[in-house]
């Protein structure tokens, strides 16, 4: 047999990349009859004794094209709508103002304790900035990567059909830990007696912060949203080296006997029903556009205003730096939620997502701890309290609970109705009347900042009778 027969597959395991290009010469010798008789007639016999058997095709080996860059996707022009500052600094001075008046006019404050506050307070505004700017970043990678959902409350509008990015929490959480974890340098020593429970305190908030994220990607059901915070409440309850005494009602002294009473594990346990609380009752309490964070806005706002009351009535120094240490880890809280609402208000362009109101919850519930003020908590907690009342015959599957508990939406009109559904915002409609989604946010939040003042007015008027 004159002349040499080159098989496609000795091309192909030669040179991936010449794979094509050699099969194609050899078709095109075939075609102008550039290959000898004798491999004809050699290639002819062959298929007639396989004419039976067809002879297995050699595999053909296409490079598999990259996944393009997710910033040169088709996402390229992908733009979000400014964020609302004028709405945010209207809230801002709502929140900040009474705080700052009560820290440097209202009480006599030390210094340094004042100091540290204001570095805090310039690092938290620092962290406002970097979540303005990184939130429309993050949106188009999470976009990238198909993490994003449909209005419900706009279904049959142009807005509903609009991919709104999702799980946009996860920015403010990471920002949130930078300059948590930053302002240790400004204002805690390698001895420090807080140190281990503020490291223990970013643990439990970093531990929930990754487990909302991975709710967000995964979709876990109900049964395991309730335990995701028995497991990120864990390092703060390992750590906690704090007294788990309670002081007991002066009208019910004669009856227990003691003033003070030490409830040990019991104190712990209480500690770890009120993180997991504290954690679902935000992720409960949603559905509309700026709910969420706008809830996290008020009970912040609420939690500083009365750690500076505590600290400016206070002579024990102790006491003092209890809740000074929860002013440390709540502004950064409320200036990062600042900025989320900025993009999260109604209309919203950005979804928070299970990782926001995970992180929220838990760090509202770190600064009740280790503030030593829980009580008060769960008294701006009140219509979290009561949505969750509300909503246990469904949680429990007493009665049936649907996925989204959310009113009818009626697109003609663009007006809420509310359901049968046991949730605060189905309530609200039943109980007022139909209408907008933003008009229903705002009077929810307006019940939750009343529910704020209602706590300050009752310990006033408990105060030295009580306790």
């Amino acid at each position: 047999m004159t002349g040499e027969w080159h098989h496609p597959t000795s091309a192909i395991l030669s040179s991936l990349n010449d794979s094509t290009a050699s099969s194609d010469h050899q078709r095109e010798r075939e075609r102008e009859g550039r290959v000898p008789t004798s491999q004809a007639m050699a290639a002819s016999a062959a298929r007639k004794r396989s004419s039976s058997k067809p002879s297995p095709q050699p595999q053909i080996f296409e490079e598999t094209p990259k996944p393009s860059d997710p910033i040169s996707s088709s996402n390229e022009k992908f733009s979000l709508p400014p964020p609302k500052l004028g709405l945010v600094s209207l809230i801002s001075l709502l929140s900040f103002l009474p705080f700052f008046y009560l820290l440097f006019f209202h009480y006599d404050i030390d210094p340094e304790l004042r100091k540290s506050i204001l570095i805090n307070a310039a690092m938290s505004f620092g962290g406002f900035v970097a979540a303005v700017r990184l939130i429309p970043v993050a949106s188009r990678y999470v976009l990238k990567r198909n993490l994003f959902g449909y209005d419900i409350n706009k279904k049959g509008t142009p807005q509903g059909a609009v991919k709104v990015p999702e799980s946009l929490g996860i920015v403010i959480g990471i920002v949130y830990l930078v300059v948590a974890i930053t302002f240790q340098y400004f204002n805690f020593t390698s001895d420090s007696n807080w140190l281990v429970e503020y490291n223990a305190a970013l643990v439990s908030i970093c531990f929930m912060i990754l487990l909302g994220f991975i709710d967000d990607v995964l979709d876990v059901p109900w049964r395991i949203k309730l335990l995701l915070p028995s497991f990120a409440a864990l390092p703060l309850l390992m750590a906690y080296a704090g007294h788990t005494t309670i002081i007991i009602p002066k009208p019910l002294i004669q009856y227990v006997g003691v003033s003070v009473l030490d409830l040990g594990w019991i104190y712990k346990l209480y500690m770890f029903l009120l993180a997991i609380f504290c954690t679902n009752s935000i992720n409960i309490h949603a559905g509309l556009n700026g709910l969420e964070v706008g809830q996290t806005v008020v009970i912040a706002s609420a939690i500083m205003i009365h750690n500076v009351m505590q600290i400016g009535a206070s002579t024990d120094p102790e006491h003092s730096q209890a809740h000074a240490f929860s002013i440390y880890l709540v502004q950064p809280l409320l200036a990062t939620s600042l900025a989320l609402l900025s993009y999260n208000w109604y209309p919203s362009s950005v979804f928070v997502g299970d990782t926001y109101t995970y992180f929220a919850g838990m760090a509202m519930a770190v600064v009740g701890i280790l503030g030593h003020f829980s009580e008060t908590l769960m008294l701006f907690f009140l219509p979290q309290v009561l949505n969750f009342l509300y909503s246990c015959p469904q949680l429990l599957k007493i009665i049936p609970c649907p996925r989204h508990r959310l009113p009818k939406f009626d697109p003609q009109t663009g007006l809420l109705t509310g359901t049968k559904d046991g949730t605060l915002v189905n309530l609200f409609l039943r109980l007022f009347g139909r209408c907008s989604e933003n008009a229903l946010c705002i009077r929810l939040l307006i019940f939750q900042a009343l529910s704020c003042l209602f706590c300050f007015w009752l310990r006033y008027v408990l105060a030295g009778w009580y306790k």
